[in-house]
Order: structure tokens, then sequence, then C-alpha cells
């Protein structure tokens, strides 16, 4: 009698291989089908979101992402942790609950709206005292690789230690002709949307009004936007008044 282990299967060969690539078959379908419904919901979520986000009227700016959740380990000014998607949903929300009214900047194209601090963010800056002047550093910085790098006084967050959270936001607004001059001075694309306001900065502070911005800002700005400026001429006024701060003042570098 032949062994168990030696038995010789009466099922043909031809059978055999059939059986074997039929279960293939059925193993790749199912695999592919689930892949087409993974990718299915994928797309469709996705869609609704940025559906969703069409729909308002101040929408975040690739300029302003930089400072959402760490996108950009070599930013130095505000840092926000926060969804941004529900970010820009809270902005609009407080745009629309206030009668969707902006606060004038400084030239035509850019506007302000001041909320309250829901996300939690840090302060940017400190004044500037006795006891603290020596940990002030400089340095030449540039806020993208197109930008003219410009000499920037700080204090190093390591230096003073975590500051508090700050009262509200300063959310800086560019209209979207402005942010499409811009793009194609520089050589980048502009942004896909039509939406008429896009975020392109998010400021930590105490008071629910503007504060001047750095006076090497307003130079910078007044060189013309192939050097990363807005192309705004200098007005003294505005200068002085931002020396005026930023002599007793300074940013908090991170």
């Amino acid at each position: 009698e032949t062994p168990r282990s030696d038995k010789i299967s009466s099922e043909p060969p031809l059978a055999g291989m059939l059986r074997g690539r039929t279960s293939l078959l059925v193993l790749l379908t199912t695999s592919a089908t689930g892949l087409r419904l993974q990718l299915r919901g994928l797309v469709g979520r996705t869609s609704t979101r940025m559906a969703m986000a069409s729909t308002h009227e101040l929408v975040l700016d690739e300029f302003a992402l930089r400072q959402f959740n760490d996108r950009d380990p070599g930013y130095t000014g505000t840092k926000v942790s926060f969804d941004e998607a529900e970010f820009e949903a809270k902005i609009n929300e407080a745009y629309d609950a206030g009668g969707k009214a902006l606060v004038d900047g400084y030239a035509p194209f850019c506007k302000h709206i001041f909320v309250p601090n829901f996300a939690g963010v840090k302060a940017s800056t400190l004044p500037i005292t006795p006891e603290n002047e020596h940990l002030l550093r400089s340095s030449y910085e540039a806020r993208t690789e197109q930008e003219l790098p410009v000499l920037s006084r700080y204090f190093p967050l390591a230096a003073v230690g975590e500051p508090p959270e700050c009262k509200y936001l300063d959310i800086i607004l560019y209209s979207r002709e402005q942010i499409a001059k811009e793009a194609a001075d520089m050589d980048r694309a502009a942004p896909d949307t039509t939406a008429p306001w896009g975020i392109i900065s998010v400021k930590a502070q105490d008071v629910d009004y503007e504060l001047p911005m750095q006076p090497i800002t307003m130079m910078r700005n007044a060189l013309g936007r192939d050097q990363g400026g807005s192309g705004v001429e200098l007005v003294r006024e505005k200068y002085d008044e931002s020396v005026a701060f930023w002599s007793g003042n300074a940013p908090i570098k991170v």
C-alpha cells in the first residue's frame, strides 16, 4: 500500500491550475474594489472640503500657511498650532458676525480683521527693558527665497522663556488682485481661487488695532514687488511711528 504522504491526487493537473488562477483573480478583484472604494471616499472628502472652503470670502494664502503647525521650521514669527481649515472657518464666522466689516490697512489692497485669540497663540513680541536688552540678537533674514534679506533684531525664545498667550489676533488680508500681482512679479503661480481676500499673515498682539510694521519691512515694501515687497511708497509719518514703537519692542524668535 502506498503511504499517505506519497499518494498522487486523482484531480487532473489542468483543473488544479484553473482553481489556483481563479482564487488569485478573486483576490485581486477584491483588493482592487476595496482600493477603489477607499479612493472614492478620499476624493469625496477632499472635494467636500474644497467646496466648503471655496465659499469663504477670506481664505488662507500660501504665505500665511508657513505659520501653521510647523510647516516651515525656519519661520520665526507668530506660530499657530491649529487646524488650517477650522481656523479659516472661524475667521469667516467672525467676519460674517461683524457685518463683513474690515479695517483699512497701510494701502487700499490691505485690510485687517481683529479677533480674540481662540487658537492659543503665544505672544510674539516683548518690550525692551534694561533687564533684557542684553539678550537682543540680530541677523539678516528673508521670509522667502525670493525676498531681499534685511537686518532684523529679536529676542531668542530660549533666552526669554515661553511667552504667555496673546489677547488678540490681527488677521492681515490682501486683495486677490494684489496677491496675483506679487505672484507674477516673483515668478510664482497665483493661487487657484476667486475669493476676494487672502489671509497673508496672522499677528499675535494684546490690542485690537493695528501695530506698526517694522521699519525695515516698510523699506522693503518700497523697493518693489520683485524684491518681496508690495510696491507701496514709504510714508515718512508712518515710518516715524514704526521707529517709535519698535525702538522699545522686539519680536521673539523661536
